[in-house]
């Protein structure tokens, strides 16, 4: 995966673009920070089959019981 200054992908977008559309990946940097990735644009919609992980997470007892104290005073950073 190539890296690329921002002042380049501005002055070679086009063919940037053209090698995106091939596969490739380009990160863009500011600065040698990368900031943002070219991919390609996948527009297909995959189905995603219902119940694909039935029987991998059971749902406890206690779901909807309230937070113990010492959770719930990490929320408000208070004691109730």
């Amino acid at each position: 995966m190539e890296s690329i200054n921002i002042h380049h992908a501005k002055t070679h977008l086009s063919k940037l673009l053209q090698r995106v559309a091939l596969g490739e990946e380009i990160i863009i940097a500011s600065r040698g920070i990368p900031v943002a990735k070219l991919v390609p644009f996948n527009d297909e919609d995959k189905p995603r089959p219902l119940g694909i992980d039935r029987g991998k997470f059971t749902v406890p007892d206690d779901f909807n019981a309230p937070l113990p104290d010492e959770i719930l005073n990490s929320f408000y950073g208070e004691e109730l």
